[in-house]
């Protein structure tokens, strides 16, 4: 296996939001609801959660979509953030030509989920190593899926075995959520926010932007606010990737 050090490591973080959930058909309504109208024994306790369920479909590849994919290369701390944003003129059309806006080394793009993804895999097939915060319980899994129904076929196969050894050396994925609680030895995971304060890294919720905000943003047209959040989950992930390769990987 070629030397971790010397491998091209990506880091990769995605943003979600879900569909609306009046705008579904009734079977698909009913397929939703039919388990918390048995578990509700009240209609208070069912309208709570109704709003749950609602709140939260974006965490499914088949209730949601990507609005935001962040790629940072973790050797030159360089990277970009490809995003939505449905009803804006493109670059193009604006007459700018294909001229990208660059901040801090990261490039920020707007694209359609299917421009986004290809671009995606595209990338990826230059990589050997990626990593994550949660990427097998989430992030990958949506992505490879989400893909999948665009008609994509995925360049790496990142979720290969759950165990580092298991990974193809060429498809290796180090998601940190597993590896800094053990594969689920210890009783709680711990969020990004509560490693990154713990090993002193800038949290990318200081803003006071958090996951849950990216569907309302996006609503009120929020696009590159999103993608400019995305980048500190990036940036954090990169410095605890850092943290735990240097004191914890063996």
């Amino acid at each position: 296996m070629t030397s971790m050090s010397t491998t091209n490591k990506l880091i990769l973080d995605i943003e979600t939001i879900g569909e609306d959930f009046d705008s579904l058909d009734q079977a698909t309504r009913e397929n939703l609801t039919r388990w918390i109208k048995k578990d509700s024994e009240n209609e208070d306790e069912y309208q709570r959660a109704l709003k749950d369920l609602k709140d939260g479909l974006g965490f499914s590849p088949l209730t949601g979509e990507i609005v935001a994919i962040g790629v940072l290369d973790f050797h030159k701390n360089e990277g970009g953030v490809y995003y939505q944003a449905p009803g804006q003129k493109s670059d193009r059309e604006q007459g700018t030509g294909n001229k990208e806006l660059k901040e801090n080394g990261i490039i920020f793009k707007a694209m359609t989920e299917e421009e986004m993804l290809r671009k995606f895999w595209e990338l990826a097939a230059r990589y050997q190593v990626f990593i994550t915060f949660n990427g097998r319980a989430f992030d990958v899994p949506f992505l490879m899926v989400r893909s999948a129904i665009h008609g994509i076929r995925p360049t790496k196969d990142l979720m290969r075995g759950r165990y580092l050894y298991q990974n193809n050396p060429e498809a290796l994925h180090i998601d940190l959520a597993e590896q800094l609680s053990f594969y689920g030895a210890v009783r709680r995971k711990g969020s990004l926010h509560l490693w990154s304060r713990a090993f002193g890294i800038e949290s990318p919720k200081s803003g006071g932007v958090t996951g849950d905000d990216v569907g309302p943003m996006f609503k009120k047209k929020k696009f590159l606010e999103i993608a400019k959040y995305n980048v500190g989950d990036l940036r954090a992930t990169r410095e605890l990737y850092a943290k735990w390769e240097q004191y914890l990987s063996f």
